[in-house]
């Protein structure tokens, strides 16, 4: 099992920036892919970003260009930057870590962006 902690959520105004961070631990030996989804009330979870092992990475649309997704093996650990943040990224983010058939979240972390 994968445990991982969140943090770096808060309050920005929109135009600005959040980094957020997730730190692994456990069965770390069987992560292949780390990503970070988001969720807001009533709606369902939805990819925002995600990197494999090899550094191979995916976007979601909405936030391609602004957010960028980085791993860091030797600590393992995932960051995701966010700049220009816009009221519609006012969400809980949560970090997904993919070990062999197992999928491990965070406790999630809230991020408010105001206008």
């Amino acid at each position: 099992q994968v445990h991982l902690v969140e943090s770096g959520g808060g309050l920005v105004q929109a135009g600005g920036s959040l980094r957020l961070s997730c730190a692994a631990s456990g069965s770390i030996f069987r992560i292949n892919a780390m990503g970070w989804y988001r969720q807001a009330p009533g709606k369902q979870r939805e990819l925002v970003a995600r990197i494999t092992a090899e550094g191979s990475t995916n976007y979601a649309d909405s936030v391609k260009g602004r957010f960028t997704i980085s791993r860091d093996n030797e600590k393992n650990t995932v960051h995701l930057q966010m700049n220009s943040l816009k009221p519609e990224d006012t969400r809980v983010y949560y970090c997904n870590a993919e070990a062999g058939p197992y999928v491990n979240w965070g406790q999630g972390t809230q991020v408010t962006v105001s206008s």
